[in-house]
């Protein structure tokens, strides 16, 4: 059975931080997120330097703690190694078998979501989505709307990894403790609309995240993990009928109406790998 630390600064830490491009700060349209958008290169620089400034708090706490940073966002290679802190390593390109949660294993202290965003139809959710917005309308596990924080943060869980830190909006750092309770955030900008928001600094944003994550290492033992109890009933609402077809050929699954389908095992991390297979099987369906 996994022991947690009783004092982080002196014992052996591991940390995986799972890095999304939309919460950041200072990052509000498809221009700035997007690979073909003009301002794209300089978010890649604005989303590494968040993630620096995190991997700086873990460091202010354990020198030696070993860092391992999973590209989350997009196609995962969005991060620049060549400005990422020497002390991580990255994960990057797709696809990986556990999506924004590769690299997680029960060996880890507790995981780091940085950049994050809210789920799809949240009200003033800067760009907000579930995975992928051009296949997926909503997804629902045991009767509960989750976003990419809810279905990782189970992931994390299910290793029995608590998620002590959740950077991004306004609307998903409310989602992230709506979720857990007891979780360190950071607000970098307030949503306006899906694509506005008021944003601190990116300095200041660094500041803030690199506070938040030392104090989250310093009080690690408050922080439990997300477990969802079996059976698990994962339920995908896509764009269309075409998605829904396609996403149907994943074994066991059931169609419940034109654009949903309906999946249940007692294992999270297959119902989370099914979700994953269904997600990418209809992503080129018009």
């Amino acid at each position: 059975m996994k022991t947690r630390l009783k004092c982080p600064e002196a014992s052996f830490l591991k940390i995986l931080i799972s890095a999304d491009m939309e919460g950041v700060a200072a990052i509000v349209g498809r221009e700035h997120a997007w690979q073909e958008g003009a301002e794209f290169e300089r978010s890649r620089k604005l989303m590494t330097h968040e993630v620096n400034a995190a991997i700086e708090g873990i460091l202010e706490v354990n020198k030696s703690a070993t860092v391992v940073v999973n590209d989350s966002h997009w196609n995962m290679r969005n991060i620049l190694p060549e400005e990422l802190h020497e002390a991580a390593e990255l994960l990057m390109g797709s696809i990986k078998p556990m999506s924004m949660m590769q690299g997680i294993d029960a060996s880890f202290d507790a995981a780091f979501f940085v950049g994050y965003h809210a789920r799809m139809g949240t009200y003033s959710g800067v760009l907000e989505h579930t995975y992928l917005p051009t296949v997926v309308s909503e997804i629902i596990i045991n009767d509960k709307p989750m976003g990419e924080t809810g279905i990782n943060v189970a992931v994390a869980g299910y290793f029995k990894v608590p998620v002590a830190l959740v950077t991004g909006d306004q609307a998903v750092t409310e989602e992230a403790r709506s979720l857990l309770g007891n979780v360190e955030t950071v607000k970098v900008k307030e949503g306006i609309g899906r694509y506005a928001a008021r944003c601190v600094s990116p300095s200041k944003a660094h500041k803030l995240i690199k506070e938040t994550a030392s104090k989250a290492l310093r009080n690690l033992k408050q922080f439990k993990p997300y477990k969802i109890k079996p059976p698990i009933k994962l339920e995908i609402v896509f764009v269309n009928t075409g998605m829904t077809q396609m996403a149907e050929l994943v074994p066991t699954t059931k169609r419940t109406n034109g654009r949903t389908v309906s999946f249940t095992s007692n294992d999270y991390l297959e119902t989370f790998k099914a979700m994953n297979a269904m997600i990418e099987l209809p992503a080129k369906t018009d």
